[in-house]
């Protein structure tokens, strides 16, 4: 079970760094949209481009952070049923529904996607929008994402395994006391800081 704890904790390394790292891609998808609407305004030109990219931008923060918002026990839980049973109840029934839910249409969603990015990318399809972008990109961002998600479900499996078998307090118990939105501002703060020195 150490050898399994080892993973968990690699995962959730991996998910913390991609999580915090498309924090990044927020920032951008703000100042393109900023920048064209400026261009829009003050030249009257536009880009269909400039459009997309933020939808490209938007999809990937969603997709590729959802690993780390599952880490973080963000996800939106239903707990009207499962709040009345003990705390090894609940664990035992995510154990269960990550194994049930999460893995099958994890997977489900990556065979099914995958052939699309595979001929989006040998066809080289771009977007019907005049001066629109290049598609397979977007289409990988969608199978990366899942199998990023179904990685941290592996780490939250061995977890609950191990919560079950006493070997460490928990998992679901919430580490933070600063909403996201907070660690965020401090972690782009702390960023700009060290630039300006």
């Amino acid at each position: 079970m150490t050898s399994l704890l080892n993973l968990s904790r690699g995962i959730d390394r991996l998910s913390e760094w991609v999580g915090k790292s498309v924090a990044w891609l927020v920032l951008a998808a703000v100042l393109i949209s900023a920048v064209n609407a400026v261009i829009r305004k003050a030249f009257n030109m536009s880009s269909n481009g400039f459009l997309e990219i933020q939808w490209y931008l938007f999809a990937a923060v969603f997709l590729l952070a959802a690993g780390y918002t599952m880490l973080r026990g963000e996800h939106v839980k239903i707990d009207v049923v499962s709040g009345h049973f003990s705390k090894r109840t609940q664990i035992i029934i995510e154990a269960v529904c990550i194994v049930v839910f999460l893995f099958p249409f994890c997977i489900n969603v990556i065979a099914l996607v995958w052939p699309l990015v595979v001929k989006a990318y040998i066809t080289g399809e771009m977007s019907s929008n005049a001066g629109g972008l290049i598609r397979w990109p977007v289409f990988a961002l969608v199978p990366v994402g899942f199998a990023l998600l179904m990685l941290q479900g592996v780490s939250e499996l061995i977890k609950r395994i191990a919560f079950l078998k006493g070997l460490i307090d928990d998992p679901t118990r919430k580490r933070q006391t600063k909403t996201a939105e907070e660690e965020l501002a401090e972690f782009v703060r702390a960023k700009a800081e060290g630039a300006a020195q």
